[in-house]
């Protein structure tokens, strides 16, 4: 921290705050902490720094502008009128490890991906369910990180942003795409340069060429069947979809001038590097998302589950719904924008937001009255506009209690009937 300190350099340009903190520290000694540096494990700088990235749009302005006075441009939009950016596109990353061995313990392998991968809803909600993640340099091996990977951070039930991002996911039609990172089979290691990689091609590509129905009928995206090896059965079609050659020399081709060189073809077969650590891999796969599933049905939560989450969180458990594979017709239909709007359930998230709306808009005004009455605050209700804010809720109170409310509410996600237990 001395050392820190004393470059005047590098020691002006923290904020007062930090410079109080690195004097206080220098005095007192111990173990101290300079957010412009990474951490020290085992007496050396890790290997895995983080939370370091400058914000791009404050760092460089004039790129920020430009993108989007050109945006303005394309799409003739005035300087007037705002000018929005729709996510196009949802593209999770995922970390892959080779089989490794530390301290004498094995590391099962989980690099059976290729660069961008396309999984239908019920794949993609297994995968999401699990969120297992390889070996990185901050973990000592592969595991399920909790749904979401937010498990070590949620406080509620799992289920209701499982119930949420399920039904945002198709009522908006985003399709399940997803980046490597770390190795793309055993062999290549890309650390995050292909995650680096993919927002550039995508954003290269125009909406119709986003479409996951053309791009599989143009082949350039080629699903994954179940397969045997060894006389037992590999669950292979929890891949989903991958790119294809075709993909790599249309859109990769759009930044590299020999896209073929850089995507070879045993990076989009992982399995053509060893098919026995692509079988082993994808097994180690399954087997994380079959233990993920069952705590659902352990701890009781499973009862808290939409229906499509409950038939995922079967298949994950127990290979089937009701006798049925997660590839039957009548599952996969029930997987749609359709299906969705004309269920109850659906219907009963709407009155749920609808009747929470309602009990905001009346805790609103209960809290403006008790201000009004209070003894010796009339002047003070004048000065912060108490009765008109107070008429501003009646009002909304009205408009929330509508049958009409109810019917602009379609379309949305509602809300989730979390139910609170003692």
């Amino acid at each position: 921290m001395r050392d820190l300190t004393e470059q005047v350099d590098f020691f002006e340009i923290f904020t007062d705050p930090m410079k109080v903190h690195m004097k206080h520290c220098l005095k007192e000694g111990g173990v101290n902490i300079c957010s412009a540096k990474p951490r020290i494990w085992h007496g050396a700088q890790t290997k895995n720094p983080r939370y370091l990235q400058v914000r791009p749009d404050v760092a460089r302005p004039r790129d920020k502008y430009l993108a989007e006075f050109g945006t303005r441009l394309y799409r003739k939009i005035p300087v007037t009128e705002p000018c929005v950016f729709p996510v196009a596109a949802v593209i999770s990353g995922r970390r892959n490890n080779p089989p490794d061995e530390i301290n004498g313990v094995k590391i099962k392998p989980l690099c059976v991906f290729n660069p961008i991968h396309y999984q239908e809803l019920p794949e993609l909600f297994i995968d999401y369910v699990c969120s297992v993640t390889g070996k990185s340099p901050s973990t000592t091996g592969a595991g399920s990180e909790g749904a979401l990977t937010k498990g070590p951070f949620n406080a509620i039930n799992a289920t209701a942003d499982l119930n949420n991002a399920l039904v945002s996911m198709l009522l908006c039609g985003y399709g399940g795409f997803s980046s490597a990172a770390g190795y793309i089979g055993p062999k290549y290691k890309v650390d995050h340069d292909i995650s680096l990689l993919v927002p550039e091609v995508f954003c290269r590509m125009k909406p119709e060429e986003r479409s996951v129905s053309n791009l599989i009928r143009n082949g350039e995206l080629e699903k994954i069947e179940d397969f045997e090896i060894d006389g037992r059965k590999v669950l292979a079609s929890r891949l989903g979809y991958r790119i294809t050659d075709k993909f790599v020399s249309h859109y990769f081709g759009r930044i590299f001038d020999n896209p073929a060189a850089a995507i070879s073809e045993e990076m989009l077969k992982p399995e053509l590097q060893s098919i026995e650590v692509f079988a082993d891999g994808i097994d180690n796969l399954v087997e994380a998302e079959t233990k993920s599933a069952l705590n659902y049905f352990k701890d009781g939560t499973i009862k808290y589950a939409c229906p499509l989450l409950e038939i995922i969180l079967h298949v994950m458990a127990y290979g089937h719904y009701n006798g049925k594979s997660i590839h039957d017709p009548d599952i996969r239909a029930m997987f749609t924008r359709e299906y969705l709007l004309k269920s109850d359930w659906y219907k009963q998230r709407l009155v749920t937001k609808q009747k929470r709306d309602v009990a905001l808009s009346m805790r609103k005004i209960k809290a403006l009255e008790e201000f009004m009455n209070r003894p010796g605050y009339t002047k003070e209700a004048e000065r912060l506009c108490i009765h008109s804010r107070l008429r501003e809720a009646q009002e909304e109170l009205t408009r929330v209690s509508s049958t009409e409310y109810l019917k602009d509410l379609e379309g949305t996600i509602g809300a989730d009937p979390i139910v609170f237990e003692e």
